[in-house]
């Protein structure tokens, strides 16, 4: 088996200011995104402005705009000299994401979104509305190079990586439809992100880093939510884990595993024949010392493949072993894919995996599955075109 891209672009330096062409994985030529206001932080901004010759407090005005009015649109900047606006509207808030197409379910309390990027690349995001929170599911790649089998994203291969700014506009985009009432009344403001799109976020490392402070830095640097309320998620990039354990974040760590034995996990998630489960669940222990957060271990039940009792078993004593009661198992029933040969596990066997891990002294529960018939669930996301 071939084993996976881990870096689809490197150097990794951050978005650079202004177009330059290059190669995808897919052979592709891509320009990267243009430099965006969010792919700053509040001294790269005033440094932008003041090479545009105007004074560094317009950057403080285009960052309560854009992170905390929400506001995208240059026009809509009154507050900014039109000559200002003229000039600073295409320099640091061009626009980078387009919505080409809309689905909704639940109700209208998921909604998603796909998103046309100026290079031509498609993504999705999904916001889910509940009785207590509103969370939006990002992308931080277009498609993904980690190959999982049973996930619909890792089987349209890898376009690029998505830049800071692009990440971030999906969420400014929902927080945005929440405070308009879009998902209700009783929800006013967006609470919670999570990096379970398309694309493999510790691939795109430096980006989603910046990404996640410019998301939670207090306005207007940034959008002001809790770190804590950020969640990572990650098939098992052992050497980004350590690393992101250092960065200082308070953000959960979602670590992708479906399978507590190396032999399957080497066929569900090619990236273990370099980073085998001992090593990721030892990289997961080292983020939850340092941080002092709990781990999420994610696990997709497949009828058949690694369902089986003795599997629940073995997981809730690694899980035990390696994190203790730092750790939460979140169990995923499988989302159909076009073509897949795997479906989810019968009720009474999902039962029974639940039971045994609790047994084994590990809490879990099972994720409540949303958008599956508008394939915006776990592992659908493909980002298909649509007229």
């Amino acid at each position: 088996m071939t084993e996976p891209a881990v870096t689809p672009e490197t150097p990794d330096p951050g978005t650079a200011p202004g177009p330059v062409l290059t190669l995808s994985p897919r052979g592709s030529r891509r320009t990267r995104p243009a430099q965006h206001l969010a792919d700053l932080d509040t001294e790269g901004r005033r440094a932008a402005v003041a090479e545009l010759g105007m004074p560094a407090f317009r950057a403080d005005q285009l960052s309560r705009h854009y992170f905390t009015r929400l506001e995208s649109d240059p026009a809509t900047m009154t507050d900014l000299p039109a000559a200002a606006r003229e000039t600073l509207g295409p320099a640091l808030l061009p626009s980078l994401l387009t919505p080409t197409w809309e689905q909704d379910c639940d109700g209208g309390t998921t909604r998603k979104t796909l998103w046309r990027a100026n290079d031509g690349a498609l993504v999705e995001s999904v916001l889910m509305g509940y009785t207590d929170r509103a969370t939006v599911c990002i992308s931080s790649q277009a498609g993904c190079g980690m190959a999982c089998p049973f996930c619909a994203t890792g089987q349209n291969g890898l376009e690029r990586n998505l830049s800071t700014a692009e990440i971030v506009e999906q969420v400014r985009s929902a927080a945005a439809v929440v405070r308009s009432g879009g998902l209700g009344a009783n929800l006013s403001r967006l609470s919670n992100v999570v990096f379970m799109g398309m694309g493999e976020p510790l691939a795109n490392y430096r980006r989603v880093v910046d990404a996640v402070h410019r998301l939670c830095d207090a306005p207007p640097a940034g959008l002001g939510l809790s770190q804590r309320s950020v969640t990572v998620s990650t098939v098992g990039l052992v050497p980004a884990i350590h690393r992101l354990a250092e960065e200082n974040l308070q953000v959960t760590l979602a670590v992708s595993l479906h399978t507590p034995d190396d032999e399957l996990r080497d066929t569900l998630v090619p990236v273990n024949t370099r980073w085998p489960v001992a090593d990721v669940f030892a990289a997961a222990r080292h983020y939850a010392d340092v941080t002092g957060r709990r781990v999420s271990i994610e696990y997709a039940l497949i009828r058949d493949v690694n369902d089986q009792p003795w599997r629940a078993d073995l997981l809730a004593k690694l899980a035990s072993k390696h994190l203790g009661r730092l750790v939460h198992v979140n169990l995923i029933p499988l989302n159909p894919t076009p073509g897949s040969k795997w479906d989810a596990s019968p009720a009474p066997v999902q039962a029974e995996f639940l039971r045994r891990v609790r047994e084994g002294g590990v809490a879990c529960t099972v994720r409540d599955t949303r958008g599956r018939e508008i394939a915006a669930a776990c592992g659908q996301l493909a980002a298909t075109a649509r007229p």
